[in-house]
């Protein structure tokens, strides 16, 4: 053997070299404190996910509810009617032609249509049936009255008017069918912002528990860090980091299956415009839209979510902290 040779298994000298000169990249990377996919944390992002979608269906049906309230309330404050009773002793069409001269002379009124006695008889229709005899029954007639733009008739004036030349005849300008849309839009977003609340404090309670369990978890890591030197602030910005990203996909997550969810709706309803299923959602819940502001307020509300989960994680860290000081 020459003397020249390597001896088998004895490593170069230039080897050391070599393994000093490797690059940086080719080590292996440092653990993060928190880790990245535990079970906690899928748990975690699953609750944010979750809490997320209600709170986008909550905000979504609470502007489905207060535009809806609007249309049927610009609807109904567009229209007055009145109602012409039959009486003994007095001419039903005889009253009914002399309430809507009163009606068409007063000021502020656009239209006037008084409704005959077939189209009286179709409204009871959908509550007594077609094809009855309705001559015996004691049927009102109405008249139709729409307002012009931006006016504001004296109904004082008017309901006096018809008290006293057409007995029989009584105004009604929806005043309460208004009051109670109205309160019924206001107790909507009251209900649905009490829920967002809710989950707000859901979501919170949730992060603490998953931030607390992450400390214990790896405390002796943190402590060391702690007594080294490093900073609370380091510290807890290692926990927000993590918890900001975990917020911010579980939110996406939820948010985005709001967005999808309302744009099934829309579509469905766009599919079933014109048709009777189609006029009957219309007239009970409006167009069923929540246009782009609703989306914009989705897309805000994930941003929303994910600030709300970094935040609470940053403050419990920095409050656990203390007990380590």
């Amino acid at each position: 053997m020459s003397m020249t040779e390597p001896i088998e298994g004895m490593a170069e000298p230039w080897d050391d070299l070599e393994a000093a000169a490797t690059p940086a990249d080719a080590l292996p990377a440092v653990a993060p404190i928190v880790p990245r996919n535990s079970l906690a944390g899928r748990s975690l992002g699953a609750v944010v996910a979750i809490m997320t979608f209600l709170a986008s269906l909550t905000t979504g049906a609470a502007m489905v509810v207060v535009s809806a309230a609007g249309d049927w309330e610009s609807e109904v404050g567009r229209e007055v009617t009145i109602q012409v009773r039959p009486a003994p002793g007095r001419d039903i069409e005889a009253d009914l032609r002399k309430a809507t001269e009163i009606v068409r002379g007063a000021p502020g009124i656009a239209d006037v249509q008084p409704y005959t006695k077939e189209e009286s008889a179709r409204l009871v229709e959908p509550w007594l049936g077609s094809g009855l005899a309705l001559d015996d029954l004691p049927m009102p007639r109405l008249i139709v009255v729409k307002l012009s733009p931006g006016a504001r008739p004296n109904f004082l004036a008017l309901r006096q008017m018809l008290a006293a030349q057409v007995s029989t005849a009584t105004l009604d300008d929806h005043r309460r069918w208004i009051e109670s849309m109205r309160t019924m839009a206001e107790t909507a977003v009251g209900v649905c912002i009490a829920i967002f609340a809710l989950v707000l404090i859901v979501t919170v309670l949730s992060v603490t528990f998953a931030t607390r369990g992450a400390m214990a978890t790896n405390r002796p890591i943190i402590e060391v860090l702690h007594y080294v030197g490093a900073t609370d602030n380091f510290i807890a910005g290692q926990f927000q980091r993590h918890f900001l990203a975990l917020g911010f996909k579980g939110g996406a997550i939820g948010g985005g299956a709001a967005i999808l969810l309302f744009g099934l709706v829309e579509a469905t309803n766009a599919w079933l415009w014109g048709t009777p299923e189609g006029d009957q959602v219309a007239a009970l819940f409006g167009n069923l839209t929540i246009g782009v502001t609703g989306y914009l307020a989705i897309v805000l509300q994930i941003v929303f979510m994910a600030l709300v989960t970094a935040f609470a994680s940053r403050r419990t860290v920095r409050r656990t902290l203390q007990t380590i000081d």
